[in-house]
């Protein structure tokens, strides 16, 4: 019976990557973007990779003002390496400042724009310094320190961090740079992940789909609550500090949605906390109704609501302090200015990070519960009664 229950988990989660899939595959082909290949007579600006062969003049020099920094230009020649101008020798030029390029030496790889003039003339310039090998170092080590602490359950969870990386960038933008609808669209990508990392993790049963139910209800809290933020604030994505490229695409004819953006990342930072916190209160619980089969409802919902608690603090410091730290710089550069408080609280920059930060704490808090409801009830039903304790023979003495 076992065996057989086993296989029927097997194959469920089986079916259930197959549809993924499937779905995954359907979305790709239809939000692939067209190349438009560049006319005869045009110009146009591609990036392409290439090796430093030679340096012929270099005026960089270190500014203490910078910190160290270098500022000047380079003058080099570089063997270009892939795309159509692949084997030839061009002579660039590498422009370095305080907070763009580096100074560059023989042998060290580079990213170039190469620009092509209506005439058929081309011109290069260093873009940037070549990290495609060192990033996939970084990643290898990463990688290789998952595997070797997490074992097989490591193995699955890079599995699952590729799945989401490929929607994210395969799926989610695409589709937003096609107009499809901002919240919509984030809140049913992220959905997506949740479930399919969990069936990679742990297979379709019971403790994965109250984790995935808990997930789903948390980052739809989250977003609630950013919505009502955004509503009291009087405050939406177009307040964001770097969205300024991205209204330029959409007044190109990009029809991108913009006001929601900010509600939407709310979403999908809020997404890696509140799978934690799923998965945790759903496998307790599944620990706590195996070594004790008569708990009912109302005792598993408060042995859950306990383990929530104790997450609770830890975790939202994880999230407060994550969203701080991506907007450190900005941070210290208000604080410098030496704004009094009430004039810091009434800016964009404050607002958007106090309600990122309480959207997804809130989502991740609430997700507590909402989990340890579905997996008491769930776990509830299968509950046996407690079995009554033997009780000690009687003796002759005592039956007389």
């Amino acid at each position: 019976m076992k065996q057989r229950g086993g296989r029927k988990a097997m194959l469920r989660t089986i079916a259930v990557l197959v549809a993924a899939l499937a779905v995954f595959l359907l979305a790709f082909f239809r939000l692939r973007p067209e190349k438009t290949p560049a006319l005869p007579g045009t110009s146009f600006v591609e990036y392409e990779r290439g090796t430093v062969e030679s340096i012929v003049s270099d005026n960089t020099v270190s500014d203490p003002d910078s910190d160290g920094a270098y500022r000047g230009e380079q003058l080099m020649t570089v063997k270009v390496t892939t795309g159509r101008y692949a084997g030839e020798t061009l002579l660039v030029s590498n422009f370095v400042g305080p907070v763009y390029g580096q100074p560059l030496k023989v042998s060290d790889g580079v990213s170039l724009t190469i620009s092509t003039y209506d005439n058929g003339e081309h011109k290069a310039t260093v873009y940037e310094y070549d990290r495609v090998g060192p990033l996939a170092i970084v990643i290898a080590l990463f990688f290789l320190v998952t595997v070797l602490v997490g074992g097989k359950t490591g193995a699955k969870s890079l599995v699952a961090l590729v799945v989401t990386v490929l929607c994210l960038f395969t799926i989610l933008l695409p589709a937003l740079l096609k107009g499809a609808p901002t919240l919509t669209t984030v809140f049913l990508v992220c959905t997506y992940v949740a479930i399919v990392s969990f069936t990679i993790l742990n297979g379709v049963q019971r403790k994965s789909i109250c984790a995935a139910v808990g997930t789903v209800a948390g980052m739809a809290v989250a977003l609630l609550f950013a919505l009502l933020a955004q509503h009291l604030t009087k405050i939406d994505g177009l307040r964001i500090a770097d969205v300024q490229p991205i209204l330029q695409l959409r007044q190109s004819g990009t029809p991108v949605g913009l006001k929601g953006l900010l509600s939407a990342g709310i979403v999908v930072s809020a997404l890696g906390a509140v799978m934690d916190v799923a998965m945790s209160i759903s496998s307790s619980l599944e620990e706590v109704h195996a070594a004790n089969r008569s708990l009912g409802f109302r005792e598993l919902f408060r042995s859950g609501m306990n383990i929530g608690r104790d997450m609770v603090g830890t975790m939202t410091n994880t999230l407060i302090l994550a969203f701080l730290g991506s907007s450190f710089v900005l941070i210290l550069y208000l604080y410098s200015l030496s704004l009094q408080r009430w004039q810091l609280m009434t800016s964009a920059y404050a607002a958007i990070e106090v309600i990122s930060g309480a959207a997804s704490s809130t989502g991740m808090i609430l997700a507590i519960p909402l989990t340890a409801a579905f997996s008491a009830f769930l776990l509830s039903k299968d509950a046996q009664p407690a079995a009554e304790e033997p009780q000690p023979a009687k003796t002759k003495k005592q039956k007389q």
